[in-house]
C-alpha cells in the first residue's frame, strides 16, 4: 500500500491508559471516529490499560463509593470509548512520522516505506513506567504489598509497618506521606546519605516515624499473597537480614514512553514530552496527555483530565484546519 493509499483518519490516539481512553470516549462523540492503538499485552511500555492494569483496588477514583479493581475500571472505560463509537486495534504502534502532514503511523515492521495508518491529528497518551526492582517476589506481589504510589495505597497501609526503597526526593516525599498512616516507616537506601535535596531530607530526618537503612539494598520481596518481609544485602559488608513489613513502596523513579518521539517532539531533561497551552507539543496537530508529560501528578484521574483536555485540543485544530 503506498503512502496515499494508507487509510486516513482524523484522529489517531497511541495509548489507552486513563488518558487515551478518555480522549478516545470525547472525540468518538464529537464524531472523530478515533483509532485507538492500545498497545500489545507483551510490551513492557504503553500496554493496554496502562499501569492500572497492574493494580488491585482503585478507592480514589470518583464515583466508586467502594472503590474499583483496576483492571475492572480500564475495563469500563475501553467498553464506553467502543459505545461511542471509537477502533481500539490491540497493536503497538512502532514509528511515527510527524514531518508532514497527515502523520504517519507504523505497526509492525517499522522498516517498511510507507505507514499503516495517517491522521490529521495525533493524541499522543503511551504513559510513564515505574522503575522496578527487579527482584524475584517482586512482581508476583505487585498490587498485594509492593505499591509505586503511596498517593494511591498509602491508606491500605494503616497502623502498619511499610518500607520505601529509595534516596532521591520521590521517595522521601512518599516516606513523609506515608507516615501519616503507617506505624513505621523504613527507607532503604544503597549508599549511607541520600540524593534528595536538604530540605526533604531535614523533613524526613525529623519525621519519628521514619527511620533509615543505609548501606542496603532489596534482593527479595518475601510473603505469600501478600508482603511478609524483605530480604536485605549491606552492601559494605555483605550481611544478610530481613525486615518485616506489610508493605514496600518502590520510589526509584519513573521513565516515560517517549522512544518513538525523541528525534521528532521536544522533551524535558527527564524525558517527559514538553507540552504547552493545554496539550500542544511543539508540532501542531500533535497533542500529549496523561503520564507521558506529566512527571507530578500521575494519577488516574488527572491523567484522564488530560486526556479530555487533549480531545478538546483536537477538536478546535481540525475545526481550524478545515476554516
Amino acid at each position: 500500500m503506498s503512502a496515499t493509499e494508507s487509510p486516513v483518519r482524523e484522529v489517531i490516539i497511541i495509548g489507552s491508559g486513563p488518558a487515551g481512553l478518555t480522549a478516545a470516549i470525547y472525540t468518538a462523540r464529537a464524531d472523530l471516529l478515533p483509532l485507538v492503538l492500545e498497545g500489545e499485552p507483551s510490551s513492557n511500555s504503553d500496554q493496554p490499560g496502562g499501569q492500572l492494569m497492574l493494580t488491585t483496588e482503585v478507592e480514589n477514583f470518583p464515583g466508586f463509593i467502594d472503590g474499583i479493581m483496576g483492571p475492572e475500571l480500564m475495563s469500563n472505560f475501553r467498553s464506553q470509548a467502543e459505545r461511542f463509537g471509537a477502533q481500539i486495534e490491540t497493536v503497538k504502534a512502532t514509528r511515527v512520522e510527524l514531518s508532514t502532514t497527515p502523520f504517519g503511523v507504523w505497526v509492525g515492521d517499522p522498516s517498511t516505506p510507507d505507514p499503516t495508518y495517517r491522521a490529521r491529528a495525533l493524541v499522543i497518551a503511551t504513559g510513564a513506567r515505574s522503575l522496578m526492582l527487579n527482584v524475584p517476589g517482586e512482581a508476583e506481589l505487585l498490587g498485594h504489598g509492593v505499591s509505586t504510589c503511596a498517593t494511591c495505597d498509602g491508606f491500605f497501609f494503616r497502623n502498619q509497618p511499610i518500607a520505601v526503597v529509595g534516596g532521591g526526593d520521590s521517595a522521601l516525599e512518599e516516606a513523609i506521606f506515608l507516615s501519616k498512616f503507617a506505624s513505621s516507616v523504613t527507607v532503604i537506601h544503597r549508599r549511607d546519605e541520600l540524593r534528595a535535596s536538604k530540605i526533604m531530607q531535614d523533613r524526613a530526618r525529623a519525621n519519628e516515624r521514619i527511620s533509615f537503612r543505609w548501606n542496603s539494598v532489596v534482593t527479595e520481596v518475601l510473603g505469600e499473597g501478600k508482603v511478609r518481609a524483605l530480604a536485605l544485602k549491606d552492601t559494605v559488608t555483605g550481611e544478610t537480614s530481613e525486615l518485616l513489613v506489610d508493605g514496600c513502596f518502590v520510589a526509584i523513579g519513573h521513565l516515560p514512553n517517549t522512544d518513538l518521539f525523541k528525534d521528532q517532539l521536544k522533551l524535558t531533561d527527564t524525558g517527559y514530552l514538553v507540552t504547552h497551552d493545554g496539550t500542544n507539543t511543539n508540532v501542531p496537530g500533535v497533542f500529549a496527555c496523561g503520564d507521558v508529560q506529566d512527571s507530578t501528578y500521575r494519577q488516574a484521574i488527572t491523567a484522564a483530565g488530560s486526556g479530555c483536555m487533549a480531545a478538546i485540543d483536537v477538536e478546535h485544530f481540525l475545526e481550524g484546519a478545515t476554516e
